[in-house]
């Protein structure tokens, strides 16, 4: 079955068939459809959809409702999500599987709704206080806007981590055609470790404090080591790159915009491809470093070069120095996107 959808109501969509039984939300332009259809929905096939107060709420909400096994959600844009971060922190440090849907708008401050990538470092390092990290994915169409979402429900259960699917307000915006799979996803058996208020699960503990110095030590080692194992669900996308001479590397929307210039300039004889990360976080370094070996980078990003610093990064760690050194990148901020005229003519002053 196939709807012609919006973005942020695939989303809600892909909440359901993931199961999602809670979802606690306060809207926040260009996000608030997915808080319209999750309180048009929910209720509707008997899950439950709280209206918070604020954004401080619905995530600490969505605390008390993951330590019980539930699965849950809530959506924000740049401001809400920045009031989020001691919310997620404290999820991580417990340990407890849920989802952030981050519709990511113009910043800094206020700014205003119009799309932008900016909120690249606190969706992706963990933007809250200890260090934690989240799983991070990067839909680029209405169609991954509801597989990414349910992807997330499916990895946060998994690492017991909280997931972020990262947007941006143009996406979130556009309407799409959106395959539905047949049936919902199998629903996690959290009994081991939530605490769910019947005998069963009467001595499980959900905290995230070890007075103990020794102890809190011990436990950032077995978080870093379940990160490290992590990238193992890295996902990644190649377009074109056997035998480019320039790689784009772009995510989101971007990508979207660096696919279209690659094939403008196939068109006129330059051999461009597109190497597009779909987890942020586990970044697919490995991926990455296969499509860029003896290529000359260049990123298509919508902010200050955040997306540009840790291409760098992750190409320098897998080796590929003189790569990492070259790479350029093409930016926009402030809800002003790249042209696919602009991304063309940064790859011919690289040729």
């Amino acid at each position: 079955m196939t709807k012609f959808v919006k973005s942020n109501e695939a989303v809600v969509m892909g909440a359901l068939y993931a199961g999602c039984d809670l979802y606690f939300g306060y809207p926040i332009t260009p996000a608030s459809e997915i808080a319209h259809g999750a309180a048009k929905w929910f209720p509707m096939l008997g899950r439950t959809f709280v209206q918070a107060e604020c954004e401080t709420a619905s995530i600490n909400m969505m605390f008390g409702a993951a330590g019980a096994g539930k699965l849950c959600m809530t959506a924000t844009s740049g401001p809400g999500f920045s009031l989020m971060q001691e919310g997620l922190s404290y999820l991580a440090g417990a340990e407890l599987p849920a989802v952030v849907v981050d519709v990511n708008r113009a910043g800094p401050g206020l700014g205003n709704v119009y799309p932008e990538q900016s909120d690249y470092t606190p969706a992706v390092k963990g933007g809250g206080h200890g260090s934690y990290q989240t799983f991070t994915l990067a839909p680029a169409s209405a169609q991954e806007m509801f597989d990414l979402t349910m992807k997330a429900f499916e990895m946060a259960a998994k690492w017991r981590t909280p997931a972020v699917v990262f947007a941006d307000g143009l996406q979130g915006q556009m309407m799409e055609t959106v395959r539905l799979p047949e049936r919902e996803m199998p629903r996690p058996d959290f009994s081991s470790w939530a605490a769910q208020g019947e005998p069963a699960t009467r001595r499980n503990l959900v905290k995230s404090i070890y007075l103990d110095a020794a102890q809190q030590y011990e436990f950032n080692l077995s978080l870093q080591e379940k990160y490290s194992r992590m990238a193992a669900d890295a996902m990644s996308e190649s377009y074109m790159t056997a035998d480019a001479d320039i790689l784009f590397v772009a995510f989101g929307i971007s990508s979207r915009i660096a696919r279209t210039a690659a094939e403008e300039l196939r068109r006129e004889g330059v051999k461009a491809g597109l190497f597009r990360p779909v987890t942020l976080n586990p970044f697919p370094r490995d991926a990455l470093a296969a499509a860029a070996k003896g290529r000359k980078v260049i990123t298509i990003e919508l902010d200050a070069g955040q997306f540009a610093d840790d291409t760098r990064l992750n190409l320098a760690r897998a080796g590929l120095g003189a790569e990492a050194a070259g790479v350029k990148m093409v930016n926009r901020m402030g809800g002003v996107l790249v042209t696919v005229e602009e991304a063309v003519a940064a790859a011919k002053e690289v040729v």
